[in-house]
């Protein structure tokens, strides 16, 4: 009995830095300012709390995000078509990438923050290897195209969250145009491959 308080305390602790990391990312415009001693502090724990749990700020914003990214995670691993995995691959393309635009248009700040959070590439982040595994998965059946790893990095490329942040929020593009210029893009490039019925 005695060992269940501090996992129950462990639990909420977390859920309440999450929480607090949350509204902070969502209230600022510069989410470099926002530190780990703010994120204690609005959650009401202590540094070290933060730091066992989630072990440096990049922690705390991977697992912000992953926590956020959630609902769209299972939309892909078994949901219904156009995201779940039963769906044709040249209609599934536009559908994830346009699930992460969508996503990173949500959470602008986090994501513009996780992307630029010292790691010395958003390349190497684990959400961009499960998003590009899933895309190069799928353009290596559509039929023409010769390169899914390279067309998969070349289409994530079109929704970096610094793209999106200049494109929504310094050019103020609304959602839908942003939405329908990348699905043409998308299909320009599945249209493109060899064999391709032309122009």
């Amino acid at each position: 009995m005695a060992e269940r308080k501090p996992r129950k305390d462990a639990a909420r602790n977390r859920m309440a830095v999450l929480a607090a990391a949350d509204a902070l990312f969502a209230g600022h415009e510069s989410p470099e300012d926002i530190t780990m001693a703010d994120v204690a502090a609005a959650a009401g724990v202590g540094k070290g709390t933060l730091f066992r749990a989630f072990g440096d700020r990049t922690g705390l914003l991977r697992a912000l995000y992953e926590t956020r990214l959630e609902p769209v995670r299972e939309a892909v691993a078994s949901g219904p078509p156009p995201l779940g995995p039963g769906t044709e691959p040249r209609r599934r393309v536009p559908a994830l990438l346009d699930a992460v635009l969508c996503f990173k248009l949500d959470n602008r700040r986090l994501a513009l923050a996780l992307e630029e959070d010292g790691s010395g590439s958003p390349y190497r982040a684990e959400h961009y290897a499960r998003w590009h595994g899933l895309l190069r998965e799928a353009l290596e059946r559509v039929p023409g195209l010769t390169d899914g790893d390279f067309t998969a990095h070349a289409l994530l490329a079109a929704v970096r969250a610094d793209l999106v942040e200049h494109l929504a929020g310094r050019e103020g593009v609304p959602r839908e145009e942003l939405r329908a210029r990348l699905a043409e893009f998308v299909d320009r490039v599945l249209d493109g491959g060899p064999g391709a019925a032309g122009p």
